[in-house]
């Protein structure tokens, strides 16, 4: 499918050696029609670098933390619209013609793609379908739903917030208000696909709760800093 933008797919990674390949291989369809591929790298100590050569437009290496890899990769984009994309989350088919079609028909200059979760089990569908719900709601996304932006909005709100957690939510908010009296964020049609690892990991009810507790601290004004330190507890 050809499309009258390019596209640049910004993946921030750290040790995701388990799922990079596969997901570059997937995306190599996207470098084919003229868009844009890179991948920025958080000081990985597996073979995830590697793993990258000859797959990207551009490969970096940078400080950990996402909100400073995006950054990065975004100062090198050159194309006309910026996907932010995790490691672990699968674009719907097409993914580059349903997002320019949703921001032309639309009239938005940003949006986020509806997700579900991997695991196909009733409670993880229930999840993907209450974040789905939340961030119509709201018109704030997380970073598993593919958050998506015009380069020239993305450069005049001067990025991703300098923050260790929650850096999604904050452009999601910067981008509402900036955006407030034109149309609603573009939802596309196709839905992305994020792994369910974190959920199944360190348990489906656990998970949710520390999430809603994250996300009330935050909305009262706890410093992010403080709050990565509860969701990743070996956090340095």
């Amino acid at each position: 499918m050809s499309t009258s933008k390019s596209i640049s797919i910004v993946i921030p990674v750290r040790n995701e050696a388990g799922y990079i390949a596969a997901q570059l291989q997937r995306l190599q369809a996207y470098r084919s029609r003229g868009h844009e591929l890179i991948v920025i790298d958080g000081g990985s100590l597996d073979d995830t670098v590697q793993l990258t050569t000859g797959l990207v437009d551009s490969g970096e290496s940078g400080e950990s933390g996402r909100s400073r890899q995006m950054n990065q990769g975004a100062a090198s984009a050159r194309g006309d619209v910026l996907l932010f994309l995790h490691a672990d989350t699968e674009l719907p088919e097409d993914a580059d013609g349903l997002i320019i079609e949703a921001l032309a028909e639309q009239g938005s200059r940003w949006g986020w793609f509806d997700v579900r979760l991997s695991n196909s089990g009733l409670p993880y569908r229930m999840v993907g379908g209450m974040m789905n719900l939340r961030s119509r709601l709201t018109s704030v996304c997380t970073g598993d739903q593919a958050l998506f932006v015009e380069r020239a909005l993305f450069e005049e709100l001067g990025g991703f917030p300098a923050l260790e957690l929650m850096e999604d939510i904050a452009l999601s908010k910067a981008l509402r208000r900036a955006t407030k009296a034109e149309a609603r964020p573009a939802r596309p049609d196709g839905v992305a696909v994020t792994s369910s690892r974190r959920w199944e990991q360190n348990g489906l009810l656990t998970t949710i709760l520390l999430m809603w507790k994250l996300r009330l601290l935050y909305f009262f004004g706890m410093k992010p800093s403080n709050l990565v330190r509860m969701y990743y507890p070996r956090h340095d």
